[in-house]
């Protein structure tokens, strides 16, 4: 009797059926769906349509009106029968994310192994091909990194947020209105960093140098405790921020799980790169917090991964932090010289519009008078280099030489903490000013396209294909420069065979170190010239794209010119052994005198020449990554706003049909801004 009752109440339908009028109100509705995507497709930005746009605006509207009342009786129907319309099983923007890279996939199919199964590459199309597929990868990337941001990317909440607490967010207002409105998108994860920046309270304190440069020595003397682990090899493996907490304690964050709190013992497992190698633990950022009384609230002091070493991914996330801190740091070896890693270091906080000031660390290997002849020279240096004008304070934290560092905290740090609000917001100043600047330009070379003559487009999109060549050549160079590691490793008999002819064309003993490192540096030397070559060639496109544009922003021969720079060098250890040609071998001929040194050299450092080498291309074919990582960040910084132009320009898609009215308007309100409109809301 309970079920005649239950399918009276659900309109006389049992639970099958209801099931069954569910399953056909649901593919009736994905039939609905479908017929929007067709409606949809005459305002699409595809440039593969499916239909030809032939419903005029009154059929759509009509058709859409009709949908809509399908639906709302659908629901109606559903309830009538007691069918509850069950909740949906996936997130929007989980299945964006999934169908994303699906995208990468498809363009990843796309590379010049995987085209060759359809005939033949034509002579340079494959170097094309892998520019095309690095620029549309990148771009899936950056969209990708969008999504992950989650809530944190939807700026008019944040814009809400923020004024609801009392900022004034005119400029700030007015610049994403411009990105957002004209599809400048290269420009969101800056504007991002700003709308972070306004939403912290902090001022923070980045520490930036090179492996092994005192970094988190430093930090740990400025807390009064062992905090940070400290090591001659690469330790941090991810930025490290230190704020002031009631009790000691620290937070992890992962990019594919929930945070987690940690004890400041377990610290080491994920900072150091002994022990989360290439951020194998996926950790996106920590926090320490400490009752230290140097840590007063509103200071943050971030211990970054060092620069320079094997560690890619860490000097990666360092190059990533750069813009975002208030002030930089930068530690300089007294024990060793001024790199182009802390010329560069110093170049990127400057271009962001971050004040940056150098030490010298470790000024206990030296005397008085050399300390000061090393300041002068580093300071001497950067200003050669790169036209400023920067103090340099020698540190150290050895006991007898502490009191360098703390000369050096009384008179340059310690006034900030009570200033650090204000210079917190002059900080964030210069980093919108320069914002406004780039997102200027980028509308002014939006007003040449309506202005251009016929003949200039052919121009441009030549230096859309010099660019994606330039790109391809580095993806090729890449590839082959990690062959290349590859072969060295199984190249212990060829350096043999090397040291064996060097040996057969002496009459006296050879060294058989000095023969065998001659043939790896030989190896090691084409690697290097490789990757110099195409550094060169992606400055040349950069260099002539810019131009073209009539942008400021064009990249500086600095940047490029020591990118093979610090090349690890072969060593076979400690040994001076040597071989005399053989009596008999010089009897016997050539052929046989090289047989016997082969022989004789495998006897008596076969087994030595082989362990060196295994490591070699191990630490070598590291340094390649690291290397090409470095070039391919340089190259993109410039190459992805100057493609985004480039594609404006030459654009002939009614989609992108520009409104030279709107942007003038963005020009003049940007320029009618003060430029310190930020300073003064405060």
């Amino acid at each position: 009797m309970s079920g005649i009752a239950d399918e009276e109440r659900n309109g006389g339908l049992n639970a099958s059926q209801r099931r069954h009028l569910l399953t056909s109100c649901q593919y009736a509705d994905k039939l609905l769906a479908e017929i929007e995507a067709v409606l949809a497709s005459s305002q699409s930005k595809s440039p593969f349509p499916k239909f030809r746009p032939d419903v005029s605006p009154t059929q759509a509207k009509v058709i859409q009106d009709y949908l809509a009342r399908i639906r709302s009786q659908l629901v109606r129907i559903l309830d009538g029968q007691g069918v509850a319309i069950p909740e949906p099983m996936f997130g929007s923007l989980h299945s964006i994310r999934v169908t994303l890279g699906f995208v990468d996939i498809a363009f990843d199919e796309c590379r010049p192994k995987r085209m060759a199964g359809y005939g033949e590459l034509a002579p340079g199309a494959g170097t094309a091909i892998s520019g095309l597929v690095d620029e549309m990868q990148g771009i899936v990337s950056r969209l990708e990194t969008y999504l992950a941001q989650g809530v944190s990317a939807d700026f008019a909440a944040r814009f809400e947020r923020l004024e609801s607490a009392g900022e004034d967010l005119g400029l700030v207002k007015t610049l994403e209105r411009a990105i957002d409105r004209h599809g400048l998108v290269e420009f969101r994860p800056a504007l991002a960093t700003i709308l972070d920046r306004l939403e912290s309270r902090s001022f923070e304190i980045a520490v930036f140098g090179r492996v092994s440069s005192g970094k988190s020595s430093l930090l740990n003397y400025v807390v009064g405790r062992d905090l940070l682990p400290v090591g001659v090899n690469p330790i941090t493996a991810v930025p490290t921020r230190v704020i002031y907490g009631p009790e000691p304690r620290a937070t992890a964050w992962f990019a594919d799980r929930k945070p987690e709190n940690l004890t400041l013992d377990r610290l080491a497992e994920y900072v150091t790169e002994e022990r989360n190698p290439g951020n194998t633990h996926h950790v996106t950022r920590i926090v320490v917090e400490l009752p230290a009384s140097r840590l007063r609230e509103g200071i943050v002091y971030v211990d970054t991964p060092g620069l320079g070493g094997l560690a890619s991914s860490g000097a990666a996330e360092t190059k990533a932090y750069l813009p975002k801190c208030d002030l930089g740091l930068v530690l300089i070896d007294a024990g060793a010289t001024l790199t182009q890693d802390d010329i560069g270091t110093i170049q990127t906080l400057c271009d962001a519009g971050i004040t940056a000031a150098v030490l010298l660390s470790k000024a206990d290997l030296l005397d008085d008078a050399d300390r000061d002849r090393a300041r002068q020279y580093v300071a001497d240096h950067i200003r050669s280099e790169l036209g400023l004008n920067l103090g340099v304070h020698a540190i150290s934290i050895r006991p007898g030489y502490a009191h360098l560092l703390e000369s050096w905290l009384e008179c340059e740090i310690l006034p900030l903490y009570d200033r650090h609000s204000e210079l917190a917001r002059q900080s964030l100043n210069r980093k919108i000013g320069a914002l406004r600047l780039a997102v200027e330009a980028a509308l002014k070379v939006q007003l040449k396209r309506s202005r251009r003559p016929p003949t200039e487009t052919a121009k441009l999109k030549e230096l859309e294909s010099e660019l994606r060549v330039a790109a391809g050549k580095i993806a090729e160079a890449r590839a082959a420069c990690v062959d290349a590691t590859d072969e060295l490793r199984d190249s212990t008999e060829e350096l043999i065979h090397s040291a064996a002819i060097a040996i057969t064309a002496q009459n006296d003993k050879c060294a058989i170190a000095a023969s065998i490192e001659r043939a790896a540096a030989e190896r090691s030397a084409r690697i290097s010239t490789a990757i110099d070559n195409v550094a060169k060639g992606g400055l040349q496109a950069l260099v002539h794209s810019a131009r073209a544009l009539g942008l400021d922003s064009e990249p500086d021969l600095r940047e490029f010119a020591d990118i093979v720079k610090s090349m690890p060098r072969f060593d076979l250890g400690s040994t001076d052994l040597r071989v005399r040609k053989s009596s008999l071998a010089r009897l016997l001929g050539k052929r046989f005198a090289l047989w016997s040194s082969e022989r004789r050299v495998s006897a008596a450092a076969g087994e030595q020449i082989r362990d060196a080498v295994q490591i070699y291309a191990r630490v070598l074919q590291s340094w390649v990554r690291k290397t090409f990582a470095d070039l391919q960040g340089f190259f993109d910084s410039y190459a992805d706003a100057h493609r985004a132009q480039l594609s404006r320009l030459v654009s002939d898609s009614p989609a992108d049909v520009l409104n030279e009215e709107t942007v003038q308007t963005d020009l003049a309100a940007l320029g009618a801004a003060p430029k310190d409109a930020i300073e003064r809301s405060a």
